[in-house]
């Protein structure tokens, strides 16, 4: 996974960046002075704060209903499958947090389907920003867009989200077009084009429908509001092939004594083909109302990433635009949070929770899936190799077919640790499913293959969570991953994904 675009392991290359830039400016030739304030993405010090208007969260304003069917997808397990933690499930989705509006609109950008196909995502005043985006070379217009606003400033106030168009592999113009969406954001919030960030998803190679789109702008604008119903219509609008929309919002108390302050985490993600780690065809948009530093919170996101949407896999492939979005409003007050500190550790939990749950809801929600897969994995010589060996065996497309042939193949799985690139001896190695221990010291057991794969029957016929736990010596590194089945339907959707 690459960091935030500031981040010394994560920064774009000169070549992206020349190429944001150029982009930039050639867009900004008789598009207007919002595009021609995008083609030099000024710092935040340089910038005139932005405050977006409160006059569009009076529900009487709204002409669009959250709860029509254009804005309805079922929901994730994704409190199911939030980590156990210091802190309570609360609703609202990315709107729970202080300081937070959103809306989504069907502005005709899919190729079928009346589903809403576009979102926004806005802070009521510039809040800390950070970034996770692709490693993929050919990164979405996008995603080079973003890069570049958070490489020059520490805050943001809007995400735009498209679904339909990837606007990946899309050249200068589609560079152009990302400028456009965002100038255009830009003057119906009446805020500065640096201040708006992007995101898309749907097939590479096409640019975004960009009438569309810019009529749609103006409607989300003036639609923006602080409802749970809001924030579940933008997680439905950001959806491709997912069958199910993932949100999920939680609340916790940071510090302790007189200063303790309660304070929220929402998020929102897609995704559910195009996943392996370095990210996966996903997007995602975090908000919090902590009042944070911004070196703090980019870490956070940075490390929260590494051990959510970077553990998981469905079917091996890393997308073009892989994004996920992280603000932090300050509006629930207090002293800002560093790091390093008991609050800044407190946050970060919470953080890694939320992704966790949306990344496992992906990974459940994979194309064809029948069953969420977790792998854990002990005995390592660190947690960054035990991380490495459960993302090997989760995204072997052998142990993938296996589960989903109910077969307890314990070889592959054992076959899948080995290759992973983590010395170990293999005298060591202890490998279960579910509670049938299947090797024991490098030595396969006498188990009941009936009773094995009857667990891994029973597991996927209500879509449930096959638990893989192997041990591979006596190190002190534990990691976990995530992924899913690999089935007939997989490979169906993605024969006809064009067609």
């Amino acid at each position: 996974m690459e960091t935030e675009a500031n981040d010394a392991g994560g920064a774009p290359s000169a070549a992206a960046t020349a190429a944001a830039a150029a982009a930039a400016a050639a867009a900004a030739k008789g598009r207007g002075s919002h595009a021609r304030r995008v083609s030099a993405i000024r710092p935040a010090h340089c910038r005139a704060p932005a405050v977006v208007t409160r006059a569009s969260t009076d529900p009487a304003a709204a002409a669009l209903d959250f709860e029509d069917a254009v804005f309805t997808l079922p929901d994730a397990p994704v409190k199911a499958l939030l980590p156990a933690g210091a802190w309570t499930v609360v609703e609202g989705g990315v709107c729970a947090p202080k300081g937070f509006k959103a809306a989504a609109f069907n502005a005709g950008l899919r190729a079928t389907g009346t589903r809403a196909d576009c979102a926004l995502v806005v802070a009521d005043k510039p809040a800390v920003a950070a970034g996770v985006f692709t490693l993929n070379r050919v990164a979405a217009a996008p995603v080079m867009y973003c890069r570049t606003a958070l490489e020059a400033s520490d805050t943001a106030v809007a995400v735009l989200i498209n679904a339909g168009q990837a606007n990946a592999a899309t050249g200068t113009l589609g560079m152009e077009d990302s400028v456009a969406s965002a100038a255009a954001v830009a003057a119906a919030l009446g805020v500065d084009p640096a201040d708006v960030l992007l995101e898309s998803t749907g097939v590479i190679g096409k640019r975004i429908k960009m009438p569309e789109l810019l009529r749609a702008i103006p409607t989300l604008a003036t639609n923006l509001v602080s409802s749970g119903a809001a924030a579940a219509a933008a997680a439905t609008a950001i959806c491709t092939t997912d069958l199910v929309r993932k949100s999920i919002a939680i609340e916790l108390t940071v510090g302790s004594g007189p200063e303790a302050r309660q304070v929220r985490v929402g998020g929102m993600g897609k995704g559910s083909g195009m996943i392996h780690p370095n990210m996966a065809t996903m997007l995602g948009v975090i908000t919090c109302d902590a009042p944070v530093t911004p070196a703090a919170w980019r870490g956070m996101l940075r490390r929260a990433a590494s051990n959510s949407f970077n553990q998981i896999s469905v079917d091996g492939d890393t997308s073009t635009n892989d994004t996920v979005i992280g603000l932090a409003s300050g509006a629930a007050g207090g002293e800002e949070i560093v790091e390093g500190s008991e609050e800044a550790a407190q946050l970060e939990a919470a953080v890694t929770a939320v992704c966790t749950g949306i990344a496992k809801s992906i990974a459940w929600d994979g194309e064809g899936a029948t069953c969420l897969i977790e792998v854990n994995v002990e005995g390592a010589p660190s947690a960054a190799e035990a991380r490495l060996i459960a993302r090997t065996i989760v995204s072997s497309s052998l142990v993938k077919s296996a589960v989903f042939g109910h077969d307890p193949n314990w070889g592959r799985l054992a076959c899948a640790a080995g290759y992973a690139g983590v010395p170990f001896e293999q005298e060591a190695l202890r490998i279960a499913m579910g509670p049938h221990v299947l090797m024991e010291d490098g030595q396969p057991l006498d188990y009941d293959a009936t009773a094995a794969s009857m667990y891994l029957k029973d597991t996927t016929a209500v879509h449930g969570t096959v638990v893989v736990d192997v041990r591979v010596g006596p190190g002190e590194g534990g990691g976990t991953a995530w992924g899913c089945d690999l089935t007939y339907d997989y490979v169906k959707i993605n024969a006809e994904y064009t067609t």
